[in-house]
């Protein structure tokens, strides 16, 4: 989801002792591994995850008297980034953190301020064995773990079955751009909706992959943004993407004006772009249904790829109880917790076969059970260095192009993979 938690350096400044101190990793990395007491953790300020977040730690401290956690929201500002950023510089993050942006990974260890979760004797099998393939994904170039695969939102696409009936539109055709292009204006012409679809039009580096990725994904049969240390999506499958979004913009069937509040759920959008956790946010508000993303010519659902959405914990080098660290890493992402997760949350735990792990919970949850199957196709932003930079990159030349209409998609996609090309050679 995006989330957004920022920085106080004063809170930064005085929190979390207990996890590490001002060593910032340079003490002594194998005798923390194996060091056990205390420990100091961060989660969300969803409300349901720092519920079940509370549970976690309640069962755990119930049985470790001596090693007991102390948990809390990640403190609040601007971005989780520069929260979890300062705080490495600072030497004072916490031991875990069970909301670790992907796309940040490769910064926060050019820090020095993650341990390789492989340093552990069962690090890497745990971590293969719970998530399996979709795993590799989370590796970095030095082909370590410095992030557990937790958890994944997989974007699909919602709509309002109440205004598309509004429009005359009682079986939605949306799976392929002519499809949903053609369902789109059938929204607008009618007064429907305002638009039919409402991205966020804004500029930060994360929007893409709430319009642009999951369709790209898609496309492409699962591609990554840069792949092989090369950009990907100056493809034809990345000018497909980009032109059907710009005809999208062009026609007035979404908007470039940045809009305060939920479009979806207000009613001035007829579609979204999100993944489960939102259905608590709809409940008793939108009687909505959902759809795979659509793709040029209308992939089958089960082949459809999408943007993962995921959060990740990771341990920070700070710490010094690291073998605490990592049991209650173990312990919060085991098959029982990942089901309190699942259940308290409507999230996905990034594990091998969450439709057949938690059958009986789709089976009273039926409408999870869409995202659960799509679940086992979703792509993660590639774990390089300089990500977030390369992501801006990109998504300045697609505001400029797609959104606003300045230059054309096709030509903005060349010279934006040519800067990525060169930021991805960047250490």
């Amino acid at each position: 989801m995006k989330l957004q938690a920022g920085l106080l350096a004063v809170v930064l400044a005085g929190s979390l002792v207990a996890c590490g101190g001002s060593g910032g990793g340079t003490g002594d990395a194998d005798a923390a591994a194996k060091a056990r007491g205390p420990i100091t953790i961060w989660y969300s300020n969803n409300a349901e995850e720092v519920a079940w977040g509370k549970q976690m730690v309640a069962a755990w401290n119930a049985e470790h008297a001596d090693q007991k956690i102390t948990a809390q929201e990640i403190p609040t500002g601007k971005s989780s980034e520069e929260v979890i950023g300062a705080a490495i510089t600072a030497g004072n993050a916490p031991c875990l953190i069970f909301n670790t942006s992907p796309a940040s990974v490769s910064q926060f260890q050019k820090q020095g301020g993650l341990v390789a979760l492989d340093s552990f004797p069962d690090g890497k099998s745990y971590i293969e064995d719970r998530s399996g393939d979709v795993a590799q994904q989370y590796k970095s170039t030095d082909g370590k773990y410095y992030q557990l695969p937790w958890k994944s939102n997989p974007v699909m696409i919602f709509y309002n079955k109440k205004t598309f009936a509004k429009a005359g539109i009682t079986t939605p055709a949306l799976s392929t751009y002519d499809d949903f292009l053609a369902t789109s204006r059938k929204i607008v012409a009618s007064k429907a909706a305002k638009v039919a679809i409402y991205p966020a039009p804004s500029n930060e580096f994360y929007q893409s992959w709430f319009d642009y990725y999951p369709l790209y994904a898609a496309q492409t049969g699962g591609k990554q943004l840069i792949e092989d240390g090369k950009a990907t999506f100056a493809s034809d499958d990345g000018k497909k993407v980009a032109q059907f979004w710009r005809t999208m913009y062009q026609d007035k069937l979404a908007s470039p004006e940045k809009y305060t509040g939920d479009a979806f759920v207000d009613g001035t959008a007829a579609m979204a772009v999100v993944g489960p956790w939102a259905i608590a946010t709809y409940k008793g508000k939108v009687d909505w249904g959902v759809v795979p993303v659509p793709t040029a010519d209308g992939k089958p659902a089960t082949d459809i790829h999408t943007f993962s959405d995921a959060k990740n914990v990771a341990m920070y080098s700070a710490c010094k109880n690291r073998g605490t660290a990592w049991d209650v890493l173990k312990f919060a992402t085991s098959k029982d917790q990942d089901a309190k997760f699942l259940a308290a949350t409507g999230q996905m735990p990034l594990r091998k076969d969450v439709a057949t792990t938690y059958a009986d919970y789709f089976t009273t949850n039926p409408d999870y059970k869409i995202f659960a199957d799509q679940a086992s196709r979703t792509v993660e932003v590639p774990n390089v260095p300089n990500s977030i930079t390369i992501w801006q990159t990109f998504r300045d030349a697609y505001s400029k192009s797609v959104i606003f209409g300045q230059q054309d998609p096709g030509q903005a996609l060349d010279e934006a993979a040519q800067k990525v090309d060169q930021l991805a050679k960047q250490s």
